[in-house]
């Protein structure tokens, strides 16, 4: 997302927040159309994407010029996975144009997720870059003033912690790297000399020289803002407090004001940021920015639900989760979904994507307009009794037992533990703890307990241990989850810790892993 800066003096920095801010109220005023016009502003985006890719190969498979309406739409082309779409991609990585979509794409957000090793190629489109990704990183600073009319947010600077970056690991034609990278090497140039660090330390690979050359670059640097994943920003500033020598980082960058984050739940981290940036001018706006595409920002400081931005470039459809298996599920247009139910999230987009099963969970807590919350990963949930719990179920837990008990949580992955000789079982969880708290089996049982308030299907499986037996904890040794990421190459960038597994194969490496120092 775009972060601006300008040396200038104090009363000059707010003059110039002043003069930029109406530039941005148009847009405002668009995005609140999305309270009353979603489904005007949905079918136009179907209609602009079947258009533009009417004479693709795809297009004409699928005969796009004679699709008049969503239901045409719905009943003629099918749903998709990466798998199925990988030999359209691939011969769009060769060079080959007209295919998903009518341009030659050069870029290619290189996402692995949190379960699989193998790494998937999604096109990057100019398109989708500047209408999309570009767009949303505008539009969070819109929503921000909207929220914030006293920033000064255009007079600091802004540091963008992305990932890592090959310039041409697929052939001469083809570009691909970590989203953020992918983004950051597109950039206007004026935008990367007003940014921090130089592009050519946030493009560094190897993350543990790119994180102490990021604080050597930006410790003296006055930074008012933040964007990244929670998870490895955190890295970034107790390195940034250790090379200061300080306790809190608004006594390095005492203008700080906003940290745009995503990519992760930012509910385990929240009490840790707070405990690190003690100051009531700080505030957080979470992002829904995946390689596939921008789909949602925190409109609100007061509800950490995200609004789903609906005008750019992506049509959306939504799969109730407990049909996501079957054959035939049911298929609903942004405007026939319904709160508190999950759903697992289907997009079309500009970047050649069709009705592509994004493995994305969400769960709407309003509607018109539409917010929502991530609640996990079609893959990412335990349902080994029946107890379907979420990822958002799980962070909530933690961070609630966290507060109740004065123990920080560094991270945490679960799984089902099967007792055969009782044919039961039990959730094991494997947690790395920041500060231990005074009784681990008190922690255990009010993790449990709070489980059961967030989920009426765990309750039910616990009620009189039925089905399930009390949790099981396993504390982590420090840097455990840190040295499994680094084991797999997965350090930094948009990696990240696979909290809920329905089988037990990331637990136990990182079990194995526990029993060396």
């Amino acid at each position: 997302m775009p972060n601006f800066a300008l040396h200038t003096n104090k009363r000059s920095m707010d003059i110039l927040t002043k003069t930029v801010s109406p530039f941005f109220r148009h847009r405002q005023r668009k995005i609140e159309l999305y309270a009353t016009e979603t489904d005007r502003i949905q079918a136009r985006q179907l209609q602009t994407l079947l258009h533009k890719a009417r004479n693709t190969q795809w297009g004409l498979k699928y005969d796009y010029k004679n699709i008049r309406n969503y239901t045409d739409f719905r009943e003629r082309v099918p749903l998709q996975t990466y798998e199925d779409l990988k030999p359209y991609i691939t011969r769009m990585i060769n060079g080959e144009k007209n295919v998903l979509w009518p341009s030659v794409v050069r870029w290619y957000a290189r996402s692995s997720g949190t379960t699989n090793d193998k790494s998937k190629f999604i096109p990057v489109t100019d398109e989708i870059l500047w209408r999309c990704h570009y767009k949303g990183g505008v539009d969070c600073v819109a929503l921000y003033l909207q929220n914030n009319p006293s920033s000064r947010f255009f007079s600091k600077k802004g540091l963008i912690l992305g990932g890592s970056h090959s310039p041409s690991p697929l052939n001469k034609q083809a570009h691909q790297g970590d989203l953020s990278a992918v983004l950051l090497q597109n950039l206007n140039p004026l935008v990367n000399i007003i940014r921090v660090p130089p592009k050519r330390i946030i493009l560094m690979d190897e993350w543990e020289s790119k994180i102490q050359a990021i604080v050597k670059s930006t410790i003296n640097k006055d930074v008012n803002s933040l964007s990244g994943v929670p998870s490895w920003m955190l890295v970034l500033i107790k390195a940034v407090l250790e090379k200061a020598g300080k306790q809190y980082l608004t006594e390095v960058w005492p203008n700080m004001e906003v940290f745009f984050h995503g990519g992760i739940s930012f509910e385990p981290y929240r009490d840790q940021y707070k405990a690190l940036i003690p100051s009531d001018k700080m505030h957080y706006v979470e992002t829904y920015n995946a390689s596939e595409g921008f789909f949602g920002i925190q409109n609100d400081f007061t509800d950490q639900s995200l609004l789903m931005m609906q005008d750019y470039g992506t049509f959306y459809e939504f799969i109730p989760l407990n049909e996501i298996n079957d054959a035939h599920p049911t298929i609903l247009p942004l405007e026939a979904v319904e709160t508190d139910k999950n759903y697992a999230m289907v997009i079309s987009t500009l970047g050649g994507l069709w009705r592509y099963q994004i493995g994305d969970t969400v769960r709407f807590t309003s509607l018109f307009p539409h917010k929502y919350v991530i609640s996990g990963r079609t893959k990412h949930y335990i349902n080994a009794f029946g107890e379907e719990l979420m990822v958002d179920n799980a962070d909530k837990a933690i961070a609630m037992t966290s507060r109740m008990t004065g123990a920080k949580v560094k991270e945490y992955t679960a799984a089902p533990l099967f007792m055969l000789d009782k044919a039961k079982g039990c959730h094991q969880w494997f947690i790395e703890f920041l500060k231990m708290p005074p009784s681990l089996n008190e922690f255990a049982t009010l993790l449990d307990q709070t489980l059961q308030s967030l989920n009426s299907d765990y309750e039910a499986k616990r009620y009189k241990e039925i089905s399930l037996q009390p949790l099981e904890i396993v504390v982590a040794r420090e840097g455990a989850f840190y040295d499994w990421l680094k084991q797999k190459g997965k350090l930094g960038g948009q990696h990240k810790i696979p909290r809920l597994s329905n089988d037990r194969t990331h637990i136990e490496e990182l079990l194995a892993m526990n029993l060396f120092q």
